[in-house]
């Protein structure tokens, strides 16, 4: 059985290698978004209750509600700097989730390139005298010309499925400090 999986890898050719960086990508990527998007990392509970009771707020000042709020502090007379820097810290949320998109558009790509490449060859081996292929080595090497677009697509598809679930869990974050940032302006407010 593990003879079969080296044989798919083998089959990709050289093309495993920006196979294996695209699939090392993906996991670094949304391991690492998905530690920085924890929820006390983003909004502590204790201070979304402190900013909506107007309490003032302490402690998780390396959050992102944190920055905003100690920023809010610091800038009470400008409104607008402070839903910019709202923005800016939305988009450090954001922060390697397009390279999810890249990886999930070219890793399919790259798979069909190999398995282009890995027919190539099978054809090449086309027997001149009969004009027919060894049927045993054909079939052999048309399975392992589509092994390339077996690992694409399997390095593809979780890349999308994280895609989607990051960016879905940034907007659910903006959506709530985008209310927070209301409360934390009229508290600025004489």
């Amino acid at each position: 059985m593990i003879f079969a999986y080296i044989d798919v890898f083998k089959g990709a050719g050289l093309l495993i290698y920006p196979l294996g960086l695209c699939s090392l990508a993906v996991v670094f990527i949304i391991s690492e978004r998905a530690f920085a998007l924890r929820r006390p990392a983003v909004m502590p509970q204790d201070m979304v209750d402190a900013v909506v009771a107007g309490r003032p707020v302490t402690g998780g000042r390396h959050s992102v509600l944190g920055r905003i709020v100690e920023f809010a502090d610091e800038h009470r007379n400008d409104p607008d700097a402070v839903k910019a820097f709202a923005r800016l810290e939305v988009n450090r949320m954001e922060r390697g989730i397009p390279y999810l998109d890249v990886v999930y558009a070219a890793a399919p790509l790259i798979g069909l390139t190999g398995t282009v490449g890995g027919l190539l060859r099978v054809f090449a081996n086309i027997s001149p005298d009969t004009g027919l292929p060894d049927p045993v080595a054909f079939t052999q090497g048309v399975a392992l010309a589509l092994s390339a677009t077996i690992i694409g697509l399997s390095i593809a598809i979780p890349a999308l499925v994280g895609s989607g679930w990051l960016q879905r869990r940034v907007e659910n974050y903006a959506a709530q400090l985008d209310v927070l940032l209301e409360r934390i302006l009229q508290r600025g407010r004489p």
